[in-house]
């Protein structure tokens, strides 16, 4: 009898485990996505988009968590959190990755391109392609860029030409390179988290900021900032990024097809980006709140002379044919 009702719980507990096993097979690859943007920005508007065209085509395989407006992580901490298995998945503005890759500076770089369709050319060439790979060897992966566009100067002073500029303190990200942007125009350039900035403006801790229309508009600078100069000075564009070791942790079946949905997704938030750059743009005029400041020609030579310098600074570090090879994406 004792055998009998031993062998019952054995096979028992053998039957739990087996389920219990099995459960945890099938128990779907959770994608924790974080970022530091409102979801009605193109950034956003892509993360919802990835987390629909998962729940459709992977359902039951992948679920993906969207967190934005920093709820998790800020950009300053967010790469350093993947690494240690806290967040799958971000889409860092290219700044945040000089402390992995000294080459991806190359994106904050004053003047180097001219519009978004040659930001476009240059990362879909070979050494564009190659830039996301620079990440790999500290343990990050690079699944594609993902657009917000050129970045005007807001402020709380007018500003036509580099001199407007001296003496006023802008936040940046933390970036050498749009440090020294700031200090080629004797400005005060000060590192700060993007989720500050608002009250930074606001408790006027600082005059002014760099950013992208979608931006401006999401996070409401337009209504503290009485003037905005349309310069198209620098790109604020992000990287769609993972680690190396949950990445390559994900089914050989589903990896692949999980690539494509990301490439769908980014694809769909770049032309959300470029549609939405025009839109913000007409709802800050139409809000009266603050005044667009327009350069001519003459005025953005004055700009383009004075920040142009800081290409020859980062040369070494980033790699003249890189640069080069950027530039001649303009043609």
């Amino acid at each position: 009898m004792f055998g009998k009702i031993t062998t019952l719980v054995a096979t028992a507990a053998l039957s739990a485990a087996l389920i219990s096993g099995s459960a945890l097979a099938s128990s779907p690859i959770t994608i924790k996505f974080a970022h530091v943007v409102a979801e009605n920005t193109p950034k956003g508007k892509m993360a919802i988009k990835l987390k629909d065209l998962v729940a459709e085509r992977l359902g039951g395989k992948v679920v993906v968590e969207v967190f934005p407006n920093s709820q998790l992580f800020g950009d300053e901490n967010v790469l350093e959190a993947m690494l240690l298995g806290d967040v799958q998945m971000a889409a860092p503005a290219l700044s945040k990755f000089d402390r992995y890759t000294t080459q991806l500076q190359i994106f904050d770089l004053p003047f180097l391109f001219k519009d978004m369709a040659a930001v476009e050319k240059f990362q879909k060439s070979e050494k564009g392609q190659a830039l996301l790979k620079t990440i790999e060897p500290k343990g990050l992966v690079g699944l594609g860029y993902l657009h917000n566009g050129l970045k005007q100067l807001s402020a709380s002073t007018r500003m036509k030409v580099p001199a407007d500029a001296a003496g006023l303190k802008f936040r940046i990200m933390s970036s050498d390179v749009l440090a020294a942007q700031f200090q080629a125009l004797k400005a005060v350039p000060l590192k700060k988290p993007f989720s500050e900035v608002f009250t930074l403006l606001q408790t006027k801790a600082i005059d002014g900021q760099e950013n992208t229309y979608s931006n401006i508009y999401s996070q409401k600078y337009f209504e503290i900032q009485p003037y905005i100069t349309e310069t198209n000075h620098g790109l604020l564009d992000y990287m769609v990024v993972t680690s190396k070791e949950f990445w390559m942790s994900i089914p050989d079946d589903i990896r692949p097809q999980l690539k494509a949905i990301i490439d769908e997704a980014i694809a769909y938030g770049n032309k959300i980006s470029a549609d939405k750059d025009l839109e913000d743009r007409q709802a800050i005029i139409d809000s009266k709140r603050t005044e667009i400041i327009m350069i001519n020609d003459a005025e953005r030579s004055q700009w383009v002379e004075a920040m142009k310098p800081v290409w020859q600074q980062f040369e070494k570090e980033i790699g003249k044919d890189m640069i080069d090879a950027a530039y001649q994406s303009n043609m």
